[in-house]
């Protein structure tokens, strides 16, 4: 009996192999841009971070050193910057009215489903997750908002490659100032005319992550200002990156 020849693994393999390709290729020259307005070694190119690559690796992390990536296991740190990179492509994700079941135990708090969540956007209005999305079934998610990558219409308008994000990095990374106001004994902490906020413990709490944001956007105009500044030696800047890495991997 003739045996078939798998195509279709292989071709799927072909497709996973080129797409990790393209990846690594887009690291290489993000690397190169970062080296040239002097956030990570000088002098970087991504022909030559390629070909000094290691089997299986990209280069990134032999060409940039373990200084640079410090953090690259943090995962909340990553999730945060993804605020940096997607704002202001913000949903905002409403539950209803929470249903209770009662048990032996006394009154428990049911679950929404999936269909019952309600996402917004600020310009948009009630947008929903994409089918195809990793997100679609979820039912609760611990903070209210969600970053996206694309948003296409067709029946309706749908987000995808949509990610949860907490309240912090969108203060500290999002675009717009940093309001701090009271409202009915709360100290509500405001992003983008009020359409971002969440009460903070208290009004220490609030004037710190407004400090915090402050100190970071002065850091980075001096480093622009002044590319050669190295913001893990400097001590205000790894001060700075030290309290916001700290906040986000401890929230």
């Amino acid at each position: 009996m003739r045996r078939r020849t798998a195509t279709r693994p292989a071709s799927a393999t072909a497709g996973r192999t080129s797409c990790l390709g393209g990846a690594c290729s887009l690291k290489r020259q993000f690397t190169e841009l970062l080296s040239d307005i002097g956030f990570v070694r000088e002098g970087l190119r991504a022909r030559v971070i390629e070909r000094a690559s290691s089997m299986g690796t990209d280069g990134v992390l032999e060409a940039t050193g373990s200084e640079a990536n410090l953090n690259s296991d943090n995962i909340r740190l990553m999730s945060a910057m993804l605020c940096a990179a997607l704002y202001p492509n913000v949903v905002q994700v409403r539950s209803p009215q929470g249903k209770y079941k009662q048990t032996s135990k006394g009154a428990v708090m049911l679950q929404p489903k999936a269909d019952e969540l309600r996402f917004m956007t600020k310009d948009d209005g009630c947008v929903n997750v994409h089918p195809s999305s990793v997100n679609y079934p979820v039912r609760y998610y611990d903070s209210p908002y969600l970053v996206y990558h694309e948003k296409v219409k067709t029946s309706r308008v749908f987000i995808r490659d949509c990610s949860m994000v907490s309240v912090y990095p969108l203060l500290l990374f999002g675009g717009g100032r940093v309001n701090v106001e009271l409202h009915k004994g709360d100290f509500l902490i405001s992003l983008d005319d009020g359409w971002i906020r969440f009460a903070a413990a208290s009004y220490q709490v609030a004037e710190l992550v407004r400090a915090l944001r402050c100190e970071l956007d002065q850091l980075l105009e001096d480093k622009i200002r002044s590319p050669s500044m190295d913001l893990c030696s400097c001590r205000r800047g790894s001060r700075i990156i030290h309290m916001i890495v700290q906040l986000i991997s401890t929230q």
